[in-house]
């Protein structure tokens, strides 16, 4: 039961940090261009992936 709970409270983490990569992305892009920054987005999206796939196997 706490297996199927936790699952999808990552699985919902791994979502919404899709959504922030997806809404930030213009912002992401005019930092990068105009700024010369970098924002690693993709980490944060990578790593809750990364959680999810680890605790589906």
């Amino acid at each position: 039961m706490f297996d199927r709970i936790r699952t999808a409270a990552i699985l919902g983490v791994h979502q919404a940090t899709v959504a922030i990569g997806i809404s930030a992305f213009p912002l992401v892009v005019f930092a990068r261009n105009q700024l010369g920054i970098n924002i690693p987005v993709h980490r944060l999206v990578e790593t809750t992936g990364e959680a999810y796939e680890n605790v589906e196997t």
